[in-house]
């Protein structure tokens, strides 16, 4: 058996290593959200981009309204991401702290399935936009 002294080092070890992983995991929802506002970003400037390019060839432009909605979803889905990671960083911090951790549930679930139909909405935006031009 550790004395005292050794087995308060060990627990403090411990507990520090758990609160890094949950600051190692909240760095990953703002990364992940980073780069879904970003995408949102590219989707919507480079619709806009397009509209422009066929104004100054003097074509009238098709439609880019979708594909402008679509970028502003994924800009607002980021910002949701990032607040869901604090959320869920601040549940866990608190939860480390009282020694009662209890894994992620609910939210996991509902990040996968908006994912999925995001995904999803971009790949039949996509061949929608394909066959059009065919």
């Amino acid at each position: 058996m550790l004395p005292t002294s050794e087995a308060n080092v060990a627990e403090s070890s411990n507990r520090a290593r758990d609160h890094l992983a949950n600051e190692r995991t909240f760095l990953a929802w703002v990364r992940t959200s980073v780069a879904i506002v970003v995408f949102g970003f590219a989707i919507g400037r480079f619709a806009i981009a397009l509209r422009q390019l066929a104004r100054f060839q003097g074509q009238t432009p098709r439609t880019t309204g979708l594909s402008v909605w679509m970028g502003t979803i994924s800009i607002f889905g980021g910002v949701a991401l990032v607040v869901a990671g604090l959320v869920r960083y601040r549940k866990t911090r608190a939860q480390l702290e009282e020694g009662k951790f209890e894994p992620a549930g609910f939210i996991l679930d509902l990040v996968t399935i908006l994912t999925v139909l995001f995904g999803l909405a971009l790949a039949g935006y996509l061949i929608y936009v394909e066959k059009s031009l065919a």
